[in-house]
């Protein structure tokens, strides 16, 4: 038989991950969190690795379905409750959980978005199993208001016994360190990457006698649509060549639809509505500059696939937005009206100099998904190194975390423990079926970045209990 090549051996040397990622936000919902979750779970198969994605059901999707790569998705039968969140349980997730955690052989749970619902009660029943646990934050979050100070308390329990965490930025992790009181070394930073191969810049650069300023983003107060109902009329009345295009929806279009209507730039601001992912790279090349208005973002995916285009950027400079992009790639200002229009002008002056393939060929360089898997790979790694612990060893850093949350946490996970052991009693693990690996072949010699079809095949009728 010949000799395996080095490549070949590395593979074969590099200990396999079994990896169930956990969040309420995958396909058919569109956001930074799910385009995160899939990226990176393609790279990961690519390196070798079995990845499952459980998620709650949307609409009659439920039961298992299959993507590309061979990437396995349970759409669990539980209903978003609010914002895409299912309701919270605690303990009747369990059984369903621990039933895919058995039967797919999982090594690794990692969970996604401080806001899911799933992920904070996957991650409480993985550890009461004993799994390796990894959870990655994707927002920044305040400390003062009802809202914040509740997501926050949650938070510190379900993090309190993580084997380690993944921040998108330095100042994400300051954030999630200073909410969840996780130590500082077991928090990495790992930021997101764009798939270069489908966010190319146009073939012909742009006619700059009319700009055309374009914004791709959900309406709603926190991405800053209040701001550009005030920044668009005075742009517009400072450059008669400038033009907007806005793609998203959210309950803000109506005011940004009244102002279009008063002050008469029907014909100078388009309103595309919601923009399916796969059309977002061609409203991208249709403009010359990407206006980010966000009051809060840990990292903003969607000025570095509007970079990857060859777009100068402008955006507030808030949360992790100055850690994305080179200072010659984006123009920051300072979330108030007259900033945002100060930025602007420099951004139009600047246009002349820019070039879309250079830019675009950086981009590229500077980030990719294949990296970020290769850096999430260490992290699991360093997970497995951690010794296990018995459960009164576990609920001494549940104590830590308030004086009567301690005690109240440590009572829910005590719960958690015992309904776990009633189900070891009542269908032990021996019982379980364990699915057969047959993906895994194709899979590691398919290892390419997707980009055509997210899904594959029609729904599986695949029993979860």
């Amino acid at each position: 038989m010949a000799e395996k090549t080095a490549p070949a051996r590395a593979v074969a040397e590099r200990k396999r991950h079994t990896i169930l990622m956990v969040s309420d936000f995958f396909y058919p919902n569109f956001g930074g969190v799910e385009s995160h979750i899939y990226c990176l779970s393609q790279c990961l198969i690519s390196l070798g690795h079995k990845v499952v994605i459980m998620t709650h059901s949307y609409g009659n999707r439920s039961g298992v379905r299959y993507m590309s790569n061979g990437l396995k998705v349970y759409y669990i039968p539980w209903r978003p409750f609010f914002l895409q969140n299912t309701l919270p349980t605690f303990y009747l997730t369990l059984p369903i959980m621990r039933n895919i955690f058995i039967r797919e052989r999982i090594s690794v749970v990692h969970g996604h978005q401080a806001f899911s619902t799933l992920c904070h009660e996957a991650i409480m029943h993985a550890r009461t199993m004993g799994y390796n646990v990894v959870f990655t934050d994707h927002s920044l979050y305040g400390f003062a208001d009802i809202g914040s100070i509740h997501m926050n308390k949650v938070l510190q329990f379900t993090v309190a016994d993580v084997n380690h965490a993944i921040c998108v930025s330095h100042t994400s992790k300051e954030n999630t360190v200073l909410r969840s009181g996780l130590p500082p070394e077991k928090v990495f930073v790992i930021p997101n990457a764009v798939d270069a191969a489908m966010f190319n810049p146009a073939p012909k650069r742009l006619n700059c006698d009319e700009i055309v300023i374009v914004v791709i983003s959900r309406l709603v107060y926190r991405k800053g649509a209040d701001l550009l109902v005030e920044v668009i009329p005075e742009v517009c009345n400072l450059f008669p060549n400038v033009r907007f295009i806005i793609g998203g929806d959210g309950p803000k279009r109506l005011r940004l639809e009244e102002m279009r209507e008063k002050h008469s730039l029907q014909d100078r601001v388009s309103m595309l509505g919601a923009v399916p992912h796969a059309q977002v790279r061609s409203v991208l090349i249709s403009g010359h500059i990407f206006l980010n208005s966000s009051l809060t973002e840990a990292f903003c995916i969607a000025i570095l696939e509007a970079a990857c285009c060859g777009l100068l950027t402008v955006s507030t400079r808030v949360g992790g937005v100055p850690e994305v992009l080179p200072d010659d790639m984006v123009v920051l200002a300072e979330p108030v009206p007259s900033d945002m229009v100060l930025a602007i002008k420099k951004a139009i002056d600047r246009l002349p100099s820019i070039d879309p393939h250079a830019m675009h060929l950086r981009i590229k360089n500077l980030y990719s998904w294949h990296d970020v898997a290769r850096r999430t790979e260490i992290v699991y790694d360093r997970g497995r190194r951690c010794s296990d612990e018995n459960l009164l060893q576990r609920l001494s850093r549940y104590l830590n975390c308030g004086a009567w949350a301690g005690k109240l946490f440590c009572i829910v996970m005590i719960i958690d423990f015992l309904f776990w052991q009633f189900l070891q009693w009542w269908q032990p693990s021996e019982e379980i079926e364990v699915v057969p690996d047959l993906m895994r072949a194709g899979c590691r010699r398919g290892g390419t970045m997707p980009g055509g079809n997210v899904e594959k095949g029609r729904a599986q009728s695949d029993s979860l209990g």
